[in-house]
């Protein structure tokens, strides 16, 4: 009897988790209020104050990670749970865990490191890119330098040819006139 009750009751908390899974909107909604609290956090951290352009600074990063979580988020649903996540770097990364009708989102220190780490990736790339154009730059300066060295060294080698033949000519002349006495 006291298995069959134990069954009925872990089918029960079952169903129970099954019909209480957050939906996507539920995720995305958990994690903005985080990201708006981190985002305030930061503000008050760093001694900005509450002005027209500091509110508009985060508004337009409220809307870009809400814009970004849009187009990114990705939900995992396990039926008794479901877990959201983003696509960072090649890997998998997971944002938030849904169960029982309420969404466990990632902790600031987290949202912290991962927007630092995203921080960094587009510094990377954008140093990668600055010094691919760098070296772009130089490999086309070496080239230029390389077609104007052959430029002069074909100018030099015309030169030497005309004052080969103008010598042949006057050796030429000269044994005429040797030729002639």
């Amino acid at each position: 009897m006291k298995k069959l009750l134990a069954v009925i009751i872990v089918l029960l908390v079952a169903v129970l988790m099954t019909q209480t899974v957050p939906s996507k909107e539920a995720h995305k909604e958990a994690m903005m209020k985080a990201v708006e609290e981190y985002v305030e956090e930061e503000a008050e951290n760093k001694g900005l104050s509450d002005n027209v352009l500091n509110n508009l600074g985060k508004n337009i990063v409220i809307k870009a990670v809400r814009t970004a979580l849009n187009s990114k988020l990705k939900v995992n649903n396990y039926y008794v749970l479901n877990t959201t996540y983003v696509r960072l770097n090649g890997k998998n990364q997971m944002l938030s865990l849904g169960i029982f009708g309420h969404v466990f989102t990632f902790d600031k220190q987290m949202l912290r490191e991962k927007l630092e780490e995203s921080l960094k990736a587009k510094e990377e790339v954008k140093n990668e890119k600055q010094s691919a154009k760098e070296s772009a730059r130089e490999l086309k300066k070496l080239e230029k330098e390389k077609r104007k060295r052959e430029r002069e060294l074909k100018k030099e080698e015309r030169k030497r040819q005309r004052e080969l033949r103008k010598e042949q000519k006057r050796l030429e002349r000269e044994q005429k006139k040797q030729q002639k006495k």
